[in-house]
């Protein structure tokens, strides 16, 4: 007789097939955990390659970093005082830089920014970049000290108004003429030469704004631009700070106001006796002149930059010199050193008329108006 098999406990067969359950999760969850750390892994590279900039393949541009992406605000600290704070629009720039192929993920780039502060130290400009700068690189070359920022060589011209230096600036790229009218009629530079004359009027830097040439950053801030012109107005002018004005008569502004219109009534040599002619004309309102200066620059100063007509001479303005006598009340352009130093030494003649010939290209000198209108005749007879 065959012995019986015995069925095997049901509790037996469940802990059998939970053994089983436990060894395909442990499995599921090992290939997960290596999947997971697989895909980390090819992220963590793929991010490391992009922050540390490599395996890229070389490329260089030029990116531009405008003034509107940079957000100015004053702060105000614990004892009261008040500073200005710039921060970089890091939206902007980062869809630039990715735009330009000089970073892959932009939320990576902004990670990396928020916890170096970058949106501190960039500033607007223009600035040379390429695929080998890692992160740290890009945000130190979008800085004031960068190395790789754009500079152009500017020559502004004798004889330049404020007006003429700000379009040519903004056509250069170095800035525009809303910001630079902006900082020149609203910020309290400390010069000396500046004291007297209220904000409000970007004219009130007509005539220190010294004619040279400069180097400027591309982007540069506004500020920055124009003190270094008037920067080179102060050393010009330091050494003879002392002299001016101690004889009680002519002060700075208005010696540098006597210097913008020798500037545009010059033929590039008559410096000295174009200035004699104003000064006997100023010191001697009972003269034939009577104290007007009657200075044609002066109108087209006032005119839109146009040849004066007879009719301009009607113009109602205090820079009319043949409505009104004496000085204008400020320059009329920026006078280089050679008008500087005319208005402060002046030949002396018996000058109060010139008129340039036009077979010679020069001025011509008179003592009296007959004298002067003898000499326009001869002009028109030759």
């Amino acid at each position: 007789m065959s012995e019986e098999k015995r069925p095997v406990p049901r509790k037996r067969r469940r802990r059998a097939r939970s053994e089983k359950s436990r060894v395909a999760g442990a499995f599921l969850y090992a290939l997960l955990v290596v999947a997971v750390s697989a895909v980390l892994a090819t992220l963590g590279w793929l991010w490391a390659n992009d922050l540390l900039a490599l395996n890229k393949e070389y490329a260089s541009t030029i990116i531009t970093i405008p003034e509107s992406s940079i957000v100015t605000r004053e702060v105000t600290g614990k004892d009261g005082s008040v500073s200005t704070v710039s921060r970089a629009d890091l939206n902007s720039i980062t869809r630039q830089l990715k735009e330009e192929g000089l970073i892959q993920y932009e939320f990576l780039f902004k990670l990396y920014s928020k916890f170096s502060h970058a949106d501190q130290k960039i500033v607007a400009g223009t600035y040379e970049l390429d695929t080998e700068m890692d992160y740290r690189a890009l945000v130190v070359n979008m800085g004031r000290s960068s190395a790789t920022r754009q500079t152009a060589d500017i020559t502004i011209p004798e004889g330049y108004n404020v007006d003429q230096i700000f379009r040519l600036l903004e056509e250069n790229s170095v800035s525009t003429v809303d910001k630079l009218r902006d900082m020149a009629a609203n910020w309290p530079y400390k010069w000396d030469f500046l004291q007297d004359l209220p904000l409000g009027d970007y004219h009130r830097l007509e005539g220190y704004l010294f004619p040279d040439t400069y180097t400027f950053y591309l982007g540069e801030d506004p500020k920055y631009v124009l003190n270094k012109m008037m920067l080179r107005f102060d050393e010009k002018m330091s050494e003879f700070y002392d002299q001016i004005g101690t004889d009680g008569t002519w002060d700075l502004h208005q010696i540098v106001t006597i210097a913008s219109l020798i500037e545009e009534e010059t033929d590039g040599e008559d410096y000295r006796d174009i200035a004699s002619v104003l000064y006997n004309r100023l010191n001697n309102p009972t003269a034939e002149t009577a104290g007007y200066l009657q200075v044609d620059a002066a109108l087209t100063y006032v005119n839109g930059g146009r040849v004066p007509t007879l009719a301009d001479k009607e113009i109602d303005s205090p820079y009319n010199t043949y409505l009104y006598k004496g000085l204008t009340p400020g320059p009329i352009s920026n006078p280089g050193m050679s008008s500087l130093y005319a208005a402060m030494n002046p030949n002396k003649t018996k000058y109060f008329y010139y008129a340039l010939n036009p077979a010679t290209g020069r001025h011509e000198f008179s003592r009296t108006y007959q004298e002067h209108m003898n000499r326009l005749a001869s002009f028109s007879n030759g």
